[in-house]
Parts: C-alpha cells; sequence; structure tokens
C-alpha cells in the first residue's frame, strides 16, 4: 500500500509540473511551430500538424524551380497576409527573399534585435501553420546568430523596419529531415513584417 500511495504522489507531481510546463509555454510570444531552432519538438498549435513519417512532397507541380515572384502575397503591412503558392513550378533549393514593402526605418544587421510579426504556409500542402498577427511581436535577438532557423538568421538581414518580407526557405535553411512539428524536408514560405529593429 505504501508503495501504491508514493507511485500516486508521484504521479500527481508529474501531472502538476507538466500542467504548469504548458502554461509557462502559452505565455511566449507563439506556441506554434515558431522558427526557433532547439534539441526536442516544440509543442503542436491547434493549427500545427503533427509530425508524420513521411517527407513533404512538391505535388503535383512540375517545371522549374519557383522564385519568389511566383509566391503570391496579399494584404497591407501590419495585417495578416494571404499566401497563395503556385503549383505550377517546384519548390526552390535556395532561399529565396523579397521585400514586399520597403522599410522605412533601422536596417537588421548581424547582431541586431528585430521585433517581427510573421506568417508561415508550408509548401507541400499550403496550409497556414503558425503565425503572431494580432499577437504579440516575437523579438529575434541577435539576428545572425539567433535561436531560430538558419533561414532567419540570413533572410532577415537587410530588412528594415516597418517593412514586409516574403522569405521562402528550403528544407535544408529550416527544420530539415527532423521537421520539429512541420513535415521532414518541407520547404518553409514567412511573410514578415519588421516593427522595431535594434
Amino acid at each position: 500500500m505504501r508503495i501504491a500511495g508514493k507511485v500516486t504522489m508521484v504521479s500527481v507531481a508529474l501531472v502538476a509540473a507538466a500542467t504548469l510546463s504548458a502554461c509557462a509555454n502559452s505565455e511566449q510570444a507563439s506556441t506554434g511551430t515558431l522558427p526557433i531552432t532547439q534539441s526536442s519538438t516544440p509543442p503542436p498549435t491547434k493549427s500545427s500538424p503533427k509530425p508524420t513519417a513521411t517527407t513533404a512532397q512538391s505535388g503535383a507541380a512540375t517545371g522549374s524551380e519557383c522564385t519568389a515572384d511566383d509566391v503570391k502575397v496579399e494584404g497591407e503591412f501590419g495585417a495578416k497576409p494571404t499566401i497563395t503558392i503556385p503549383a505550377t513550378c517546384q519548390p526552390p533549393k535556395k532561399l529565396l527573399s523579397k521585400d514586399l514593402k520597403p522599410g522605412t526605418g533601422a536596417e537588421v544587421k548581424a547582431g541586431s534585435t528585430a521585433t517581427v510579426f510573421y506568417q508561415l504556409i508550408t509548401w507541400s500542402d499550403k496550409k497556414e501553420v503558425d503565425g503572431n498577427f494580432g499577437d504579440k511581436p516575437f523579438p529575434v535577438q541577435n539576428v545572425g546568430q539567433a535561436r531560430v532557423i538558419p533561414g532567419w538568421n540570413e533572410g532577415l538581414i537587410g530588412l528594415k523596419a516597418n517593412g514586409r518580407r516574403l522569405l521562402v526557405i528550403p528544407p535544408d535553411k529550416a527544420y530539415g529531415e527532423g521537421g520539429q512539428g512541420i513535415k521532414p524536408n518541407e520547404t518553409l514560405v514567412f511573410v514578415i513584417d519588421a516593427q522595431q529593429v535594434s
């Protein structure tokens, strides 16, 4: 009976710790598949797909690699964008960057902090996976060495405050084979609004 009591107490403590941990995660800028690199899989959100054993495919797309101009983005700076991924070309194998609205403020340089809003769509299934428009902006500290995916560390350089940028990030600069809550080897499409750069 003593062992059963100890097991019950340990179980209650573990459940309480897990609950507190979940509450702490909900107070972060985003609880989705934010482009943070970490050794464990981030907790999925309501809109985040569960990791699967399959890898991302380009679907029925044929032809050459897409360019940044092939990806269509609608919406004004500061508002949640609508992103349309083409079905007529292949996902690019290199990082693509396009300023949709040139910024007017300070420019992101290596070591800068960029406070941003972002929207993420996965290439293979064209689904919205994560974003923080309408929520708190996300601070990316020490750009170039930040704890985000390589595509952000490279792709944010040169973005100016009050600017909107499209980033199309191939798997090797995103989550790669690990997926981290997204299909392995997925190409990611981000629209990023820089609210502040310091």
